[in-house]
């Protein structure tokens, strides 16, 4: 399997290193780049191509939220995770194509793992605090009922 190659977006320093540090001593996780604002966001996932965006809600310019929504404007693009200090519900993330959103106080890499899983199942957006659903088990597909009279 290959790694998961990770964009790093936040406007402070100190965050930036602390996720990076996350992704590096998470196994199959790599970060292929860092940068500061979400207009460089774009630059920077065009020519990086990552598997996954780490993005900060409140950046300088374009915030997160209108950053992530330009990077999954063509349908395509990488696996976005919004992240802040503020709880999800001072945000308006509905439409944002954030996969989830993950507290900084919480992020680690059983979030991080957690949010690549949930968005490799389908199964959409997971607020914080961090709840996602449990899968169903599958159906088993059911014999064709005998016509009437049979």
């Amino acid at each position: 399997m290959t790694d998961v190659r990770v964009l790093v977006v936040d406007d402070q320093e100190p965050f930036r290193r602390a996720m990076a540090s996350v992704v590096e001593e998470t196994e199959g996780f790599v970060v292929v780049g860092a940068v500061a604002c979400g207009a460089d966001s774009l630059t920077a996932a065009a020519e990086l191509q990552p598997d996954l965006v780490l993005m900060d809600v409140n950046l300088p310019g374009m915030d997160g939220i209108e950053a992530t929504r330009a990077l999954l404007a063509n349908g395509i693009g990488p696996v976005v995770v919004l992240l802040s200090t503020y709880d999800a519900d001072e945000f308006d993330l509905q439409g944002s194509g954030a996969t989830a959103y993950v507290s900084k106080a919480v992020f680690g890499p059983d979030r991080l793992v957690e949010a690549w899983i949930t968005s490799q199942t389908g199964r959409g957006a997971a607020p914080e605090p961090w709840a996602p659903t449990a899968p169903t088990a599958p159906t088993a597909p059911t014999a064709p009922r005998p016509a009437a009279g049979a």
